[in-house]
């Protein structure tokens, strides 16, 4: 437990602002692919405050807003899913932003498809784009948002599904996956880790 609040503890002097970043690959062909999960957050949550992407900045595609009083900046890196540490880690340091008030988005195999997991710490689970952000910054210890796309069927492997675009029956659940991750991104802006994961994660399954 110890560890864990020092991931929420440490003294910032940039309190009020946040970077929610979402992961995925850049391109028409990856559009609609599960591993994508992460653009398709961010970009339901640029919508739901009201914004558009505007520029491109440090290889990611970026946007600012607010939520309540919060200053919000919310990125899609476009380096490909294996580098977005590049990205993620410049951006921080460009707006001078403390690991605790960065939310990453990421699609999760070992969470069923409809569920999320908000977490303030914790390793990659495997995921060549989280493990990518560890290593660019040096540490574990900053929120996560898991989308839950399900296990591969049968024998398929892992990179082979999360390739592959959602079914046609998880598109149509796919406003209410949405919806989800939209709401406990920004309770994760305007309540803090430690709320949002009593109030987002007490109901999934």
């Amino acid at each position: 437990m110890k560890k864990i609040f020092s991931a929420i503890r440490k003294p910032s002097q940039a309190t009020d602002v946040y970077l929610i970043a979402g992961l995925g690959n850049p391109g028409r062909q990856y559009k609609n692919n599960r591993h994508n999960i992460g653009f398709m957050a961010v970009d339901e949550i640029v919508h739901r405050l009201g914004l558009e992407f505007s520029r491109m900045q440090n290889n990611a595609m970026v946007t600012k807003g607010e939520s309540g009083e919060k200053k919000v900046i919310l990125a899609k890196p476009h380096t490909f899913m294996n580098e977005s540490g590049r990205a993620v880690s410049a951006l921080m340091r460009f707006y001078k932003i403390p690991p605790e008030n960065l939310l990453v988005i990421f699609d999760d195999v070992d969470l069923p498809f409809e569920s999320i997991r908000l977490r303030p710490v914790g390793g990659s689970s495997g995921h060549k784009g989280m493990n990518s952000i560890i290593q660019h910054l040096g540490t574990q210890e900053f929120p996560r948002l898991r989308v839950g796309i399900d296990r591969p069927p049968g024998r398929m492997e892992t990179p082979d599904y999360v390739l592959q675009d959602f079914s046609k029956e998880q598109q149509e659940a796919l406003p209410f996956v949405l919806d989800l991750a939209t709401k406990a991104a920004l309770a994760f802006v305007d309540v803090g880790i430690l709320q949002a994961m009593n109030e987002h994660n007490a109901s999934q399954p």
